[in-house]
């Protein structure tokens, strides 16, 4: 066996971020750029009024004055002259502020009679006009290279007249588990069956960290049906079989793995859950095994899979992040496996972090993850800590 950070340590040896690839502006939520996205025009491209209204000079302002109205300036339809003194050219909001115009009086400070204005209120300094590029200038860095990008990213790159972005291309991961006692959502089971279930989360987690996960289906207990599916997966980035990876008389995925051709690099970890956790590599693909078990499969992956997802896609940093945070309960000694335990965290009124573990932790029980939200590190032969001392979490979700 090997440690946890031998075990990473080795799932990232090599692994570099992936190419580029440009995408339209409804899809950069998440993504991350390759490259420096930057303004094409400015915004607004032009001085644009802020109000409805009238386009005038400033000096003409006083109480009781009288303006020609000489035009319009409906947005996007420019009035095409000069504001001379003693005129007043109506402007709509968005509207481009002709030339001569340093001022747009709103229309519920004048009257309007034919094509005269006259001015009922006093006006105290030039004001309803947005300058041209009060946003941003043309050729203004707006997003850098490596910047994760988000919702509104788009529109903004779109006010600035980019059309598409580069971005890191997001790893595709394949999934797939293997047992023929395994059934998807809502079949009927039969005897000995049990429902599929850990494909959905590790899925669900492959996404959160910039991957793009492919579910294939479940493979049967023969060498033959898993070598198919590790076939199948041979063009992803990642490839992660979920179970048949310990010892058992059925357990055929890695004798499998190795008839379609992949390389074992290391086959256990000293780590609890999820020991019987592999690695190899299988043509440009890395394979990262889980082992069947519920929390086995989620926590393994939170440790071992993302890592590796974030260094592909560039998201982020891609080692675990450990803080420290105080124990609301004593628990035990450790042993000779470095141990997660699944725990709930949250900010105490003194600012500090206080963490809860779950009642159980048994490797079968997936309802602990409804609530917990980090990970409590456990160091190999850890002595036991009581409650109010410190312990090491990482982060879950």
């Amino acid at each position: 066996m090997i440690s946890v950070d031998e075990a990473i340590a080795q799932i990232l040896d090599g692994a570099q971020t992936l190419d580029a690839e440009a995408i339209s502006l409804g899809d950069v939520s998440g993504r991350v750029l390759a490259e420096d996205v930057v303004a094409r025009i400015s915004q607004p491209p032009f001085a644009a009024s802020a109000m409805d209204g009238y386009a005038v000079r400033f000096c003409d302002m006083a109480p009781g004055a009288q303006l020609s109205v000489v035009g319009e300036a409906p947005a996007g339809a420019p009035y095409d002259g000069t504001v001379a003194s003693g005129e007043a050219v109506r402007i709509l909001t968005g509207g481009a502020v002709p030339s001569g115009a340093d001022h747009v009086i709103m229309q519920e400070d004048v009257t309007r009679e034919g094509e005269r204005i006259t001015i009922n209120a006093p006006q105290k300094k030039p004001r309803n006009i947005r300058q041209a590029g009060i946003d941003f200038h043309q050729d203004d860095i707006l997003a850098k290279k490596t910047a994760r990008l988000h919702d509104f990213h788009g529109s903004i790159f779109a006010a600035a007249n980019v059309a598409s972005v580069s971005v890191t291309r997001r790893p595709r991961v394949a999934i797939f588990s293997n047992g023929d006692e395994l059934v998807e959502p809502g079949a009927t089971l039969g005897p000995g069956e049990i429902v599929n279930s850990n494909h959905i989360a590790l899925s669900a987690m492959v996404k959160s960290w910039g991957g793009a996960a492919d579910y294939l289906g479940c493979a049967a207990d023969s060498e033959d049906a898993i070598a198919e599916f590790f076939k199948r997966a041979r063009d992803a980035d990642i490839i992660i079989p979920i179970g048949g990876a310990s010892v058992g008389d059925y357990d055929f995925v890695k004798s499998a793995f190795h008839r379609a051709g992949g390389e074992t690099r290391f086959e256990k970890i000293a780590v609890r859950p999820g020991k019987p956790t592999w690695f190899g590599k299988f043509g440009h693909a890395r394979i990262v095994g889980l082992p069947g078990n519920p929390a086995s499969a989620l926590v393994t992956a939170a440790l071992f899979v993302q890592p590796l997802v974030r260094r592909l896609a560039a998201t982020q940093s891609d080692a675990p992040h450990f803080s420290n945070a105080i124990l609301t309960q004593t628990i035990a000694a450790n042993g000779a496996r470095e141990t997660y335990l699944r725990a709930s965290a949250e900010q105490g009124d003194d600012g500090a972090m206080l963490v809860t573990p779950a009642p159980s932790q048994d490797s079968s029980l997936l309802t602990p993850f409804a609530s917990a939200n980090v990970l409590i590190r456990r160091k190999v032969n850890a002595p036991a800590v009581a409650s109010g001392g410190d312990v090491e979490i990482v982060r879950l979700r």
